[in-house]
């Protein structure tokens, strides 16, 4: 049971612990609890909740018991971790659906029918909500000197800059009270998170020490990063989210299949469950044949899968290959493909009637209608995958697709689309 510290060190994801080699031992005596907390600042959880998400999972088919914690009660404070101004407090009513909605996505993650150790899946607000101000004051907030409070960095940093309500510099306070409330009701001994929860966790375990005199443990997990210097999980659109309805599965598909040759390997281990041994004969792909970019599938193919099924998968596979002439457009679901299409240069227009060659300049495809008549003259533009030779060449209502889209393409490799009504 403790070969899941060495798996994890191995993949690149042990940022900083109280003690590993205290934690080492206590997993060879018997299994722990483990917990993490994920709160409802969204709809939904972003692919960097993927990470201490999965080491929940990853504990527990080592034969540990996980915990997700969804922040109902923290989620009306908001953490200042990371953050130069203050949150917007969200109504009760929000807070209170998007932690609905993490249950779902946390849920999906752990297996609540293992035995011996079926997973828990808990929120805050059922302990928190019953404290009083009194009680909170007299019980938990005397146990936290304020000169530690303030060294912290999360709290500091924002000290310096535009400073920091009672609110949110309370919120360490919360966090580490359920770090105590799953101690003493579920004897969990661990929590993980981010690197930047460093300070908050470690406050858990100081509480757990002045009130119980219980000893337990922290391990944090390193803020994933890009080669390139670009900030991880984001695109065009903005956070990639967990929730298909705010990111597709076509667009999270995409997103990991062009990753930087100097990511995938990293991802591959943070993000998938492949062995060792799966992950080097990657590596040695990557470095012998980089043009098959067979690393980048496979970490597409797994991710999306892990988070949205086969079937899925299946589908934005089938629409990628489709799109560049290797599979048949009609085909597919009108959302997978609506989906693809949203990826890509684009144009709406009300109704049919346009021609060709003004699609693909309107959609951004080419520069200029002069550059598509070029295109159409030189045998480069198409139409649904169908060659178009004709300028003069107006869509009509048996080319499209899904009862409202055309899919303009220029050469082997850049793909346009249209979208009618």
């Amino acid at each position: 049971m403790t070969d899941i510290l060495d798996d994890l060190a191995w993949r690149g994801l042990i940022a900083q612990s109280t003690d590993l080699d205290a934690l080492r031992a206590s997993m060879a005596e018997a299994p722990i609890t483990v917990y993490s907390g994920f709160d409802p600042t969204a709809p939904s959880l972003h692919i960097g909740h993927f990470v201490p998400l999965l080491t929940l999972r990853r504990f527990q088919l080592a034969g540990h018991n996980p915990i997700g914690l969804v922040g109902g009660a923290t989620g009306l404070i908001g953490d200042p971790s990371g953050r130069n101004t203050e949150r917007s407090l969200n109504s009760s009513d929000i807070v209170a659906e998007w932690v609905d909605r993490l249950r779902g996505q946390v849920s999906r993650f752990l297996d609540f029918d293992a035995q011996p150790n079926p997973a828990r899946l808990v929120s805050n607000l059922d302990w928190t909500g019953e404290l009083s101000a009194i009680d909170f004051l007299r019980d938990i907030g005397k146990h936290f000197p304020v000169n530690r409070m303030l060294a912290r960095e999360s709290v500091s940093a924002r000290l310096q800059g535009e400073g920091l309500s009672y609110t949110e510099f309370s919120y360490q306070i919360l966090q580490s009270n359920d770090y105590l409330e799953l101690y003493r009701r579920y004897g969990c001994t661990l929590q993980i998170g981010g690197s930047d929860q460093w300070g908050n966790i470690t406050a858990g375990a100081d509480l757990i020490r002045r009130v119980e005199g219980g000893h337990v443990h922290v391990l944090t997990q390193p803020l994933i990063t890009k080669a390139d210097g670009t900030k991880f999980g984001k695109t065009a659109g903005g956070a990639l989210w967990l929730d298909p309805e705010m990111t597709s599965p076509y667009a999270f598909y995409q997103y990991f299949l062009n990753t930087d040759d100097r990511d995938v390997i990293h991802y591959l281990k943070v993000f998938t469950f492949r062995s060792r041994e799966e992950i080097e004969a990657l590596e040695k792909a990557v470095a012998e044949r980089p043009f098959a970019r067979e690393a980048q599938r496979t970490l597409a193919e797994d991710l999306t899968e892990l988070l949205h099924g086969r079937a899925e998968l299946d589908a934005v596979v089938a629409a990628s290959k489709a799109l560049f002439g290797q599979g048949s457009l009609e085909d597919l679901p009108a959302a997978t493909l609506g989906a693809a299409l949203a990826e890509v240069p684009r144009a709406v227009v009300p109704e049919l009637g346009t021609a060709f060659v003004d699609l693909l300049a309107d959609s951004g495809l080419v520069e200029s209608k002069s550059a598509a008549r070029r295109a159409v003259k030189e045998g480069g533009a198409y139409l649904n995958n169908r060659k178009i030779t004709d300028e003069a060449y107006v869509p009509g209502a048996d080319d499209l697709l899904g009862g409202r889209y055309l899919v303009l393409r220029r050469g082997k490799k850049s793909i346009g689309g249209v979208e009618v009504g």
